[in-house]
């Protein structure tokens, strides 16, 4: 044997499990109904701590813990005030956007409070009977909105309660990567074949077709995908948000829906059995949903910058350059 490349031989050395910073989006923080008007707490997303409260007119808020006057954490002994968070300090106080709204033994107002919030504070938005929080690490306004999703927004016409809320010791990107990667679903999953798929981008939006319409899914930046897997003569929805808790943990959150079929129909089984095929191995059925089998991968794994592809994987690279949009600065970085 002549010489050899001993560079991807030893690169492992090198590698980093999740290379990346947190990506700019629109993410789930929590379900709507467990946030009453005037109600605080404090909640560890985006690798760093914020307080979300409800103004007692219903709007949700959301901001860094530490007051801009001498750092106390509003989140311990603070106080939803009206239509505003109160610091336990010295009172001051501030709206859903950030700015100080009132400091009660002040005669004047720091200059810099009267042209611009001095609070970081997250735009938020309550939409699906959920609370949705904007993350740009520069603070930048939302470039984009959220959807009109029929099954979680139409009064009738859907059913189906269930959902799930799973952790990975992973990065965002490395979970939506699954999509199309199609190779992975024959030799992890089980599946009978590798299927063909089929990827279109545009701006944050990028629409996956697997099989043919099997499974046509479209993500909305990295923190909301809508999944409709065809089967059976039924269609049965999976609504994936999950959030970036550090950039090494994922909070995966699922709803899962399907067209309201009467019940003790054959569509109302099968539509069932399609759901509890996506999250684990439904009965009868030898391939396996992602609680199953991902997470070993998953928490394990090492992101290769440069992996070796063949002609058999899906479109893992043009997927990789699409979602490196969502980390500023990072556009045409090697190492992501």
């Amino acid at each position: 044997m002549g010489t050899i490349d001993i560079k991807p031989l030893l690169e492992s050395q090198s590698l980093e499990r999740c290379p990346f910073p947190i990506p700019v989006g629109w993410f789930f923080i929590d379900y709507a109904d467990t946030l009453k008007p005037g109600e605080m707490r404090n909640v560890f997303v985006f690798d760093q701590e914020w307080v979300l409260f409800r103004t007692e007119s219903g709007k949700p808020g959301m901001t860094d813990p530490y007051c801009p006057h001498l750092g106390a954490h509003i989140g311990h002994g603070g106080k939803v005030c009206g239509e505003h968070i109160r610091c336990p300090f010295h009172h001051w106080e501030y709206d859903t956007q950030g700015w100080c709204k009132h400091i009660p033994y002040a005669k004047l107002m720091p200059p810099i409070a009267k042209k611009q919030p001095i609070l970081r504070a997250l735009p938020m938005v309550e939409k699906y009977g959920m609370l949705w929080a904007w993350y740009h690490p520069a603070c930048e306004p939302p470039s984009f909105e959220l959807p009109y999703i029929p099954e979680l927004e139409d009064e009738k016409g859907y059913a189906g309660n269930r959902r799930g809320s799973w952790t990975a010791d992973t990065c965002i990107q490395e979970i939506a990567e699954n999509g199309p990667d199609v190779a992975h679903l024959k030799f992890l999953h089980g599946a009978p074949m590798i299927p063909p798929v089929r990827t279109t981008y545009e701006g944050p939006i990028m629409k996956l077709d697997i099989g043919q319409g099997y499974i046509q899914g479209t993500s909305y930046g990295p923190g909301l995908n809508v999944m409709r897997f065809n089967q059976h003569g039924i269609t049965a929805t999976m609504i994936s948000y999950s959030v970036p808790i550090t950039r090494e943990k994922t909070q995966m959150n699922m709803s899962f829906r399907h067209v309201d079929y009467p019940e003790g129909s054959p569509e109302l089984a099968a539509s069932k059995k399609v759901i509890d095929h996506m999250i684990g191995a439904a009965e009868g059925e030898e391939s396996a949903g992602f609680e199953s089998v991902d997470f070993i991968v998953w928490n394990h794994k090492k992101y290769r910058p440069n992996p070796l592809l063949c002609d058999g994987d899906g479109p893992v690279l043009q997927f990789r350059k699409w979602f490196r949009q969502f980390y500023p600065g990072y556009e045409d970085s090697t190492k992501i």
